[in-house]
């Protein structure tokens, strides 16, 4: 098996419906997909449970939460825990992404320059199945988000 068939076979384990282009473009292009596409499979299992897990959290909230009046107001406009899911769905995903962009650009246009060039940054960093730091960065995350979007019964709809 050569490594782009283990690669490949790795990325089918995971869901990837591009197996095989995620795969190429770890090996020809030395950028560690395995391990961007791993956390984005973990940030779309939390995406999605937003829906699926809707009626359990919207029972939830109604009954003790910061936005139980709203809940239960939306409710009795009729919209359904589905509804409501499907909203919160995409709210947690444009969380997500603007997560991963601030994970590239940190940048906050309400300090002044001179002080954001003394701030600390910070990136996502792959380590080894030993766990020992590869050197190779989880960078452009965000650019991916929807590339890694499951699909299926279980996953969400592009």
């Amino acid at each position: 098996m050569t490594d782009i068939d283990a690669l490949t076979g790795l990325f089918e384990t995971l869901g990837a419906d591009d197996a095989l282009g995620w795969a190429e473009s770890e090996a020809e292009e030395n950028i560690p997909q395995l391990a961007r596409f791993r956390f984005l499979r973990m940030a779309w299992q939390d995406i999605d449970a937003w829906s699926s897990a809707a009626p359990d959290w919207v029972e939830a909230y109604r009954k003790s939460s910061a936005a139980s009046g709203a809940v239960e107001r939306a409710l009795r406009l009729g919209l359904t825990p589905a509804e409501l899911g499907e909203i919160a769905r995409e709210v947690a995903k444009e969380t997500a992404f603007g997560l991963l962009h601030g994970l590239d650009d940190p940048a906050d246009g309400d300090l002044p320059p001179g002080t954001v060039a003394q701030l600390p940054g910070w990136c996502l960093a792959e380590l080894s199945p030993e766990g020992e730091p590869t050197g190779r960065i989880l960078g452009a995350l965000h650019e991916d988000l929807d590339e890694a979007e499951p699909q299926g019964p279980s996953g969400g709809a592009r």
